[in-house]
């Protein structure tokens, strides 16, 4: 047996937004130990239970190491050349027989996590060239990022608060202590809350659970759910009718402003009292104080995202950020500014045109494509339903929408019918088992890392990257390999054919992208060390807003530098970044929209309808964000965490009680649960965590499959979606609750 010598490897934990630095103490390919990295320059030594999790995901007997090729019915394990063969087999006739739009392809969350599959999306889904994308944006932050695109000019053009400068936050339908920010890179969410309210600054909550960041408020307050954009459409009315208007420097960066005091104006406090189930004088209240505070910050996520008004409720929060003059200043609610692939960041020629949606719609639905993409709950239909155009093969990429998206037994049924389905995921999951073929990732550990979405949305600018922990076997390719080979498979090229040419023609077709003809050409003369996705953040360090474009500024940032310092290189605090950050026709901040403004009309329609008996909300745990978490033993271990909560009075009338079990219904869908009565939730609500139901059979998930709970999306209706945005009502869905026998 030969010795190893126990050493330690630092790393940017890919498990959640928080991207907190870990320390890794490795005896050889073993890790003993895993701490937060101290010297970080984000994290500074926070580290979460997802972190240590980090140890059991790379360990995890359950995670695939070679792909599978079902034969039959069941699994079988082949080499790649095979695997990717059977891909070719499968996939190129489809492709000639029916056309491209024939491939859909399904993105899931990791896919953001991990910069080998998020950069080769794009180039993949240009091979292919079909307009089938669906993504879990429209499970999640779709609104958030509509209303960024209308009033900004970019999607990732999200403002976020500036928290360890601000005196009054006010955070609706978020629980940042349990997700360490939702398109709000923050780690250690609770020791800056606690920061605030010592300087002297307040915390309040909206959420129909006292959630655990409501437990560190100094104020909370129960909100009827999915009523949020009457809660925020009263407090800008409370701001304009008590002359709380402060827009100071703003006034002369925005557009619109009458038009949005205009349309706004109707939806007094005392309008809206009864939607929202807070009286007229709480909202009122909360307006003064947020206009009172010297520096203040609106944060609004999951809840107000997930419900028919999400694209409202996001333009209102930011509406109020404007109103109360604390968009884009220390304190309030400012722009982060990215070292690599922020769009709002590079140089802006021409005119732009306003951004707009639509430019497609869905076959079957008619829904509007947002970004590229459609409503992940079309999915479902598009495979259904025969015609031209229907989807006959599907590429899941890192994604589990059987258990994700509404309604997923449908999901299910209409995955099974499928000629195709190659699932790019470490798991045999809800999802994966209806693949043809599945092709298995390596461990985190052994690719590198950086974050691309995540510093576009960052309490502070620093840039971060972690090499390979172990390189990865040769035997076994890394994810971006395998982006580039069903690259090559959709554009024809036989699988025996030469990968780095694939790779070089991406890379060469960003440099045309980036640089003028002249330096392109020279540039891609020049011999560079990296490959694949390092050779391509290389690029996008070097010409970013700190670059060193190419030897051009001193010190600059490069690839290199960042290999350099493994904490992290600190770029400092947030600055304010009007007008050079809008990407608007006007160069100027939207504030009336005209998509937006003509959907208070549906809003107003819905004020004068009496609320439903008892409806659900889902709830965000710390040890289980996503659904494969649940397999790995440091999350999974403790009390049982898939509860329908209830309030004592409605635990009472539905004869409930604690240990005991409750059923949910909504139409012809039902599910099962352990009851927990606790008044941390409203009465009229009850809660169901999302991402459970590890009960469906041709899983390998033996650790996951020990505790299953119930799938809350199983209940959903696939066809309740914010119509501007396209994303899913997850929340606020009227339910019959019965006790079970």
């Amino acid at each position: 047996m030969t010795a190893t010598t126990p050493h330690t490897a630092h790393r940017i934990c890919p498990l959640c937004e928080a991207c907190c630095g870990l320390e890794l103490s490795l005896d050889g390919d073993q890790i003993l130990a895993v701490r937060g990295h101290a010297a970080d320059v984000f994290s500074h030594g926070y580290i979460c239970p997802k972190g240590v999790a980090v140890r059991d995901l790379h360990h995890d007997p359950d995670r695939l190491k070679t792909p599978l090729v079902k034969r039959g019915e069941r699994f079988e394990p082949v080499s790649w050349t095979d695997a990717y063969a059977e891909v070719e087999r499968l996939l190129t006739p489809l492709l000639a027989r029916h056309g491209r739009q024939s491939v859909g392809v399904y993105l899931g969350n990791p896919v953001a996590h991990k910069y080998g599959l998020s950069l080769y999306v794009p180039p993949l889904v240009r091979a292919l060239g079909t307009s089938n994308v669906f993504s879990a944006s429209t499970l999640d932050q779709m609104p958030k990022q509509l209303a960024a695109a209308m009033m900004f000019g970019g999607g990732l053009t999200i403002p976020v608060p500036d928290i360890d400068r601000t005196d009054y936050l006010l955070v609706l339908g978020a629980n940042p202590a349990a997700s360490n920010g939702s398109l709000w890179t923050v780690p250690d969410f609770r020791g800056r809350a606690r920061a605030l309210r010592r300087r002297g600054g307040r915390l309040v909550v909206i959420d129909p659970r006292r959630s655990e960041t409501a437990e560190l408020a100094d104020e909370h307050h129960f909100l009827r759910p999915g009523s949020d954009v009457f809660l925020l459409l009263g407090i800008a009315v409370t701001l304009i009718e008590e002359n709380r208007l402060r827009l100071d420097r703003l006034a002369r960066h925005v557009a619109g402003l009458e038009e949005a005091i205009a349309a706004v104006r109707p939806f007094t406090p005392e309008r809206v009292a009864a939607a929202t189930a807070l009286p007229a004088g709480t909202i009122r209240h909360i307006g003064r104080e947020l206009s009172g505070a010297p520096r203040a910050a609106v944060y609004g996520r999951i809840g107000t995202c997930t419900q028919e008004f999400g694209t409202l409720a996001s333009w209102l929060v930011e509406l109020l950020n404007v109103l109360t003059g604390n968009l884009d200043r220390p304190g309030g609610a400012m722009f982060p500014k990215a070292a690599a692939f922020a769009t709002n960041t590079l140089p802006t020629a021409g005119t732009r045109r306003p951004f707009a949606t639509g430019r497609r719609r869905s076959r079957v639905s008619q829904a509007p494509e947002v970004f590229g993409e459609f409503p992940a709950t079309c999915m479902a239909e598009e495979i259904e339903t025969p015609g031209e155009g229907q989807i006959r093969g599907m590429i899941v990429i890192g994604g589990n929408p059987v258990l994700s998206v509404p309604n997923g037994g449908r999901v299910a049924r209409a995955f099974e019918t499928l000629e195709v389905l190659v699932s790019m995921d470490i798991y045999l999951n809800e999802t994966s088992r209806h693949a043809r073929v599945i092709l298995p990732g390596v461990s985190p550990l052994e690719e590198s890392h950086f974050d691309v979405p995540f510093p576009q949305l960052a309490y502070r600018n620093c840039a971060r990257y972690s090499p390979a922990v172990w390189p990865h076997s040769a035997a076994r390719p890394a994810e971006w390999q395998t982006m580039l080979q069903l690259i090559a498979i959709a554009k024809g090229t036989p699988v025996t054919g030469d990968l780095a040419l694939v790779d070089d023609e991406i890379y060469a077709e960003q440099v045309r992208k980036s640089l003028p003809q002249e330096q392109a050409t020279a540039l891609l003369a020049r011999p560079t060390p990296w490959q694949g996705p390092e050779r391509l953040l290389d690029l996008a360090l070097r010409l970013g807003p700190y670059g060193d474009r190419f030897g051009q500024v001193p010190n600059g940032l490069s690839l290199a530098a960042l290999v350099a310092h493994p904490e992290g290189i600190d770029l400092g605090a947030l600055e304010p970044r009007l007008p050079e950050v809008l990407r608007t026709p006007s160069g100027k901040v939207e504030l009336a929209p005209a998509p937006l403004i003509a959907d208070l009309a549906r809003a107003a329609a819905r004020l004068d309808e009496s609320p439903p008996d008892i409806v659900v909300i889902g709830r965000r745990q710390l040890a289980s964000n996503n659904s494969w978490m649940h397999n790995l033993p440091t999350l999974a271990k403790g009390p049982v965490r898939c509860t329908v909560l209830i309030h004592p009075l409605d635990a009472a009338r539905f004869g409930l009680t604690t240990g005991g079990r409750a059923r949910l219904t909504a139409g012809d869908r039902s599910v099962e649960a352990p009851v927990e009565v606790s008044d941390e939730v409203m009465p009229g609500v009850v809660s169901l965590p999302h991402g459970w139901g590890h009960n469906l059979p041709g899983v390998s998930l033996r650790v996951a499959e020990k505790r299953p709970g119930a799938n809350l999306n199983a209940l959903l209706d696939d066809q309740r979606r914010d119509p501007l945005s396209g994303n899913a009502v997850l929340s606020g869905v009227a339910v019959v609750l019965q006790a079970c026998a």
